[in-house]
């Protein structure tokens, strides 16, 4: 457990991974194109737009129906293990960081501040891509295949990332990049600052939008709070 940051009203920050922190949906995109075409189908750009903040089995699954092949927990899992082995690949080497992203990681670890990595990438992924970005910046970690299915834009993870801190939400603010993903922190709770990468995220409620995390500190952070 971590204590909460003594700064006035910014208990935490938690931190979605692919296309937040590193620029790992372009990777992503690698290992979804080519599994497609192992069907011997094709994937439209819309398509893989929607797939941005989907965990593996809701990834895997409509892929299937893209293909027209039939849909079941096998299949499912048969298409989740060969993107899953794609992607690992892909991973075990440097990420690209997203501009401001490592500066802030360092600016609010110098700052006390805690932090929790919350993903949809399972955890034999996020642990690869841990190598690039650094374990040692969180002190929890929540993964795609450890919230009961209840991934993005459920509020579960962001719930759960809080409560690994011992702080409330209310009290957090979460940098996400994807529509699953603010939605997610939003219904935990949390403030919300949308990084928009690869897909448009609609205004909504606690949300903040910034073009890049360049310049942001954590006198800025604190005052998005409520």
């Amino acid at each position: 457990m971590t204590e909460p940051s003594t700064l006035d009203g910014l208990a935490a920050v938690l931190w979605d991974m692919d296309g937040t922190l590193v620029d790992s949906e372009k990777l992503w995109d690698v290992a979804l194109y080519e599994a497609v075409e192992s069907l011997g189908c094709t994937l439209a750009e819309e398509q893989r737009l929607s797939l941005v903040g989907s965990n593996m089995d809701d990834t895997a699954a409509f892929l299937l129906e893209v293909c027209a092949r039939p849909v079941t927990p096998e299949s499912i899992a048969e298409m989740g293990e060969w993107i899953r082995r794609r992607t690992a690949n892909l991973f075990d080497g440097p990420l690209p960081w997203r501009p401001g992203a490592q500066e802030l990681l360092e600016l609010l670890r110098a700052n006390g501040v805690p932090m929790a990595l919350v993903t949809s990438t399972e955890r034999s992924l996020t642990e690869l891509a841990l190598n690039t970005i650094g374990r040692e910046y969180f002190a929890a970690t929540v993964c795609g295949d450890e919230v009961d299915g209840l991934n993005k834009p459920n509020a579960r993870p962001y719930q759960l990332a809080a409560g690994l801190l011992g702080v409330p939400a209310s009290r957090c603010v979460a940098i996400e990049d994807s529509p699953p993903g603010a939605a997610s922190a939003a219904a935990a709770g949390c403030t919300v600052v949308v990084i928009p990468n690869d897909v448009e995220v609609e205004p909504g409620e606690r949300r903040v939008f910034r073009t890049s995390l360049v310049g942001l500190d954590v006198p800025a952070l604190t005052a998005l709070l409520p």
